[in-house]
C-alpha cells in the first residue's frame, strides 16, 4: 500500500469516526469463511457496517478525529474489525447472538455517544437502551399525569355535580 492509499485510507476512516456515534471494535480472528459470512450477513440484517481494520491505521485515525477515544488506541493490537451501527446496542445483540454458537467474535471495547468501554462486555452494551426507546419512555412517563386526570374526569359521569365530586375526592 502506497503512502498514498494510505493517507486516503485514514482520511475515509476518520470521516468514518467523525460521523459515527456507536463504534465497536471486536476481534474476529479463528472465524472461518462460513461463520464470517454469517457474522456479515447477521450484521447486515441488524443494519451494523462491519469491516477489518489495519491498527495503525485505525489508530492515525483516531488520533486525526476530533473525539476523545481514550483507552481505545491502546487496544489496536492484533485483528481489529470495527462495527458501526446507529443504534448503540446493535453490535453488542450481534455479538451476544453469534457468541452462542462460537467464542469469537471478541470484543475489545466500543465507544458510545461519548462514552467508552473497554474489555468483552457485550452483555451489558446489550441492555443499553436506543434513543428512539429512551425517547418513548420519557413521553409515555410525560403522558402519564395527563391520562390520569382524563380518566378521572371521566369516570365521575359528564354532569358537574360528578365532577366536583371526583375533583374533591382527589
Amino acid at each position: 500500500m502506497t503512502r498514498e492509499e494510505k493517507a486516503n485510507v485514514i482520511q475515509d476512516l476518520t470521516a468514518t469516526l467523525g460521523n459515527s456515534s456507536t463504534i465497536y471494535l471486536a476481534d474476529i480472528s479463528g472465524l472461518n469463511a462460513s461463520d464470517t459470512s454469517n457474522l456479515r450477513r447477521a450484521c447486515f440484517k441488524a443494519n451494523v457496517s462491519i469491516s477489518v481494520v489495519k491498527n495503525t491505521l485505525l489508530e492515525k485515525a483516531m488520533e486525526a478525529s476530533d473525539k476523545d477515544f481514550g483507552e481505545l488506541p491502546e487496544l489496536l493490537k492484533g485483528n481489529t474489525s470495527i462495527m458501526i451501527s446507529e443504534v448503540a446496542n446493535a453490535p453488542a445483540k450481534v455479538i451476544q447472538t453469534f457468541r452462542k454458537k462460537s467464542d469469537k467474535p471478541i470484543l475489545k471495547g466500543a465507544y458510545i455517544e461519548e462514552a467508552i468501554y473497554v474489555g468483552d462486555r457485550f452483555e451489558e452494551l446489550s441492555n443499553i437502551k436506543s434513543k428512539e426507546e429512551m425517547i418513548g419512555e420519557v413521553i409515555g412517563l410525560l403522558q402519564s399525569p395527563a391520562k390520569n386526570v382524563v380518566s378521572a374526569l371521566k369516570s365521575g359521569g359528564s354532569t358537574i355535580a360528578g365532577l366536583i365530586k371526583t375533583l374533591s375526592e382527589r
